[in-house]
């Protein structure tokens, strides 16, 4: 049954208060029927001339050089907002490509960000070690839209090594685990994996359910019941604030990452609503 729809108007004005382009223009596109155009326009200012993308495009990297993070959240909205574009693709692959680590993937944060403002938690490892909380979300978005290039090869293989060895995973490396499971080609050993990891999501106290598996389409839906999506959505939707906007949980360093991921989660929490069912 449809709960009480979220403040939509109130939602947009928010927005348009506070947030920059990049969201008001996804907020167009998935709400208001706006055109692709300009989220892909949107996207396309944040890259660099080494082809991959910095300038906060996620807002807790506020160096202009590009970064593994930002590279995933290009790729997400492009595919989110069907306003994919092979070459803005072509040209982040080459530069993941470039910098990959030895055993290929993505590091977590690239050594660029140093002597730039950061969040906290984004340092550098010396020895520029592959992460899966990059390699498995921009791995996974470039095997939805078929994409081929050989970063994607070496990241797919690296991607399900990590994976089958996980033991007691962070939240985070789990999050990354299930952004290449969603897509991944092989589909029954992506169920199997969700289905070992099972324990793991479910006892996560940081991400929620609705993080790890925010459609009912999603391949980690299978490890929560219905009744703990159904506590969540309740959450996420009571989570509108007076002005309009969602907020987020991690710690805000800087005001202006900090109005930056309001505007950037306020989306999302729309569109996860929606894709539930919980308006029209």
């Amino acid at each position: 049954m449809l709960r009480q729809a979220p403040a939509l108007a109130a939602a947009e004005r928010f927005l348009a208060a506070t947030a920059r382009v990049l969201d008001r223009r996804r907020f167009e596109r998935l709400f208001r029927d706006g055109p692709a155009t300009p989220v892909r326009d949107a996207v396309a200012a944040y890259e660099g001339p080494d082809g991959g993308f910095g300038h906060a495009l996620e807002p807790d990297g506020r160096g202009p050089a590009a970064q593994p993070a930002a590279v995933a959240l290009a790729l997400r909205t492009l595919d989110e907002a069907d306003a994919w574009d092979e070459a803005l693709v072509a040209r982040a692959c080459d530069w993941l490509e470039r910098v990959a680590p030895p055993e290929g993937g993505a590091c977590f944060v690239d050594p660029a960000i140093e002597g730039w403002p950061h969040a906290p938690w984004w340092e550098p490892e010396a020895d520029r070690t592959a992460s899966l909380i990059t390699t498995g979300p921009i791995a996974g978005t470039l095997i939805s839209r078929g994409t081929a290039h050989p970063w994607l090869e070496r990241a797919t293989a690296l991607a399900w090594e990590r994976i089958d060895g996980l033991q007691e995973p962070s939240p985070y490396t789990l999050l990354g685990a299930v952004g290449f499971l969603e897509h991944a080609s092989d589909r029954p050993r992506a169920a199997a994996a969700i289905e070992r990891l099972g324990d793991a999501l479910r006892a996560d106290p940081m991400l929620g359910p609705l993080t790890f598996a925010p459609r009912p389409d999603s391949i980690a839906r299978a490890a929560f019941d219905a009744a703990t999506i159904d506590v969540a959505l309740d959450r996420l939707a009571a989570g509108q604030h007076e002005d309009g906007g969602w907020t987020f949980d991690w710690p805000a360093w800087s005001p202006v990452a900090a109005a930056e991921w309001r505007g950037s989660v306020t989306v999302d929490a729309l569109a996860v609503l929606r894709a539930n069912g919980r308006w029209d």
